[in-house]
C-alpha cells in the first residue's frame, strides 16, 4: 500500500501543470518567448552551417492544439503543452535538412520560464518541431496550397481550415507559409459561403424547428436530445459563416462564438440550451396538429432554439441573403439557393456543404 501511494504521488507531480505564479501564461506567448530566447539564435547558426537555408525558414506556432487558437487555460497544461514552436520549410529543403534541424531543435532547453518540458501524447506527434509547409496544409485541408475552385473549397472541412489559419507566425523569410495562410484567411468564395449557409439553415430547421418537437411528442427523448445537438452544431457553424470565420473542431466551436462581432448573443443562448433539462412534462397535453409549424412555448428548449433561429433570420435579412418574411428557416433556403451563380455549387443537395 505504501509503495502504491508513493507511485500515485509521483504521477500527480509528473502531470502537474505549471505553478500558480505562471499558470496564466498562454501557450502562444510562451512559444514566442521561447523562440526569441533560443530559437532565433539556433536558426542563425543552422543557416551559417547550411547556407541554402538562408532566407527560406518560417517559424511560429499554428495547427492543432487549444493554444494555437488562444483557448488554452490551466486545464490545457496537463498534456501537449510546454515550451515549443514550429519550423516550416518548403518540401525540397525539408527533405534535405529536416533531420539536422530537428536535432538542433531537440537540443534546445526543455524547460523554460518555470514551465516543464512539453509532455507529448501519442495523438499529438509532429505538432511542433521541423515541419514541411506543403505537408502542414495538406494534412489539414487536403491541399498543399490555396484551393483553386469552388468545389475544392466546399469539400474542405471547416475545422481543417480553422486549424490551418490559427496561431501566430514569428518569422517567415521566404513568405510562402504566410502567402498560403493569407489566401485561406480571405475566406470562402461567396457562392461557397452561401451554399454552406443554406445547408446550416436547412439543418437548423430540420433538427430544431421540426424534428425536435416530433421526437418529444413521441417520447423519443434520446432522438430529441440528438436533434438539439444537431441544432447546436448547425447554429455554431451558421454564426461563424455569417461572421466570415471558419468553425473550429467541435470542442471549441461554442467557445469561439465569444469572439464574434455578429450575433454574439447566441453564445449565451446555446450555453442555456445545452444545460436545459428534458422537457417531457411540457408535451403531455400537446395535440398532433400543433407540432409541424406551431410552437410549444412550454418547452424551454423550443423557446431557446426558436430565439436563435429568429436572430439568424434577422441577420440573413441584414446581409441581404434572404428577403423572405417567414419564421421557418427552411423557407429561406430556396431564395438563397437562387443567388448561387456557380452551377456546380447550386446543383448540390440542399444539406450538402
Amino acid at each position: 500500500m505504501k509503495k502504491k501511494a508513493v507511485f500515485s504521488a509521483e504521477k500527480q507531480k509528473e502531470n502537474k501543470p505549471a505553478t500558480e505564479k505562471n499558470m496564466s501564461k498562454k501557450g502562444l506567448q510562451l512559444s514566442e518567448e521561447y523562440f526569441q530566447a533560443y530559437g532565433v539564435d539556433m536558426l542563425k547558426k543552422m543557416q551559417i552551417k547550411y547556407p541554402e537555408l538562408q532566407g527560406m525558414i518560417a517559424a511560429g506556432l499554428a495547427g492543432q492544439g487549444s493554444e494555437c487558437f488562444g483557448f488554452d487555460d490551466s486545464y490545457s497544461q496537463d498534456h501537449d503543452f510546454g515550451p515549443a514552436f514550429c519550423i516550416w520549410l518548403p518540401e525540397n529543403l525539408y527533405r534535405k535538412y529536416a533531420k539536422p534541424l530537428q536535432e538542433a531543435y531537440e537540443n534546445l532547453p526543455k524547460e523554460f520560464a518555470g514551465y516543464p518540458a512539453r509532455n507529448v501524447t501519442v495523438h499529438a506527434q509532429e505538432r511542433v518541431g521541423v515541419l514541411c509547409i506543403e505537408d502542414f496544409y495538406y494534412r489539414l485541408t487536403g491541399k498543399e496550397g490555396i484551393p483553386e475552385n469552388n468545389l475544392e473549397w466546399i469539400r474542405i472541412p471547416e475545422s481543417g481550415l480553422s486549424t490551418a489559419v490559427n496561431g501566430k507566425i514569428f518569422l517567415d523569410e521566404l513568405g510562402e507559409f504566410t502567402r498560403i495562410k493569407e489566401g485561406l484567411l480571405k475566406y470562402y468564395p461567396e457562392d461557397v459561403r452561401l451554399k454552406k449557409i443554406v445547408a446550416r439553415a436547412a439543418g437548423m430547421a430540420q433538427s430544431g424547428q421540426y424534428n425536435y418537437a416530433r421526437m418529444m411528442r413521441r417520447g423519443e427523448y434520446t432522438a430529441a436530445f440528438l436533434a438539439v445537438s444537431e441544432f447546436i452544431k448547425n447554429a455554431c457553424s451558421m454564426v461563424h459563416l455569417l461572421n466570415r470565420r471558419y468553425t473550429p473542431f467541435y470542442k471549441w466551436m461554442h467557445r469561439s462564438l465569444k469572439d464574434m462581432k455578429i450575433l454574439p448573443e447566441v453564445y449565451d443562448l446555446i450555453a442555456q440550451l445545452s444545460v436545459a433539462p428534458c422537457q417531457s412534462d411540457a408535451w403531455k397535453e400537446v395535440k398532433e396538429e400543433d407540432l409541424i409549424y406551431g410552437l410549444n412555448l412550454k418547452d424551454g428548449r423550443v423557446v431557446l432554439m426558436e430565439t436563435i433561429a429568429q436572430l439568424v433570420i434577422k441577420e440573413l435579412h441584414r446581409q441581404e441573403l434572404s428577403d423572405v418574411q417567414d419564421s421557418y428557416l427552411d423557407h429561406h433556403t430556396f431564395v438563397m439557393m437562387k443567388k448561387i451563380k456557380d452551377p456546380v455549387i447550386s446543383s448540390l443537395q440542399i444539406l450538402e456543404g
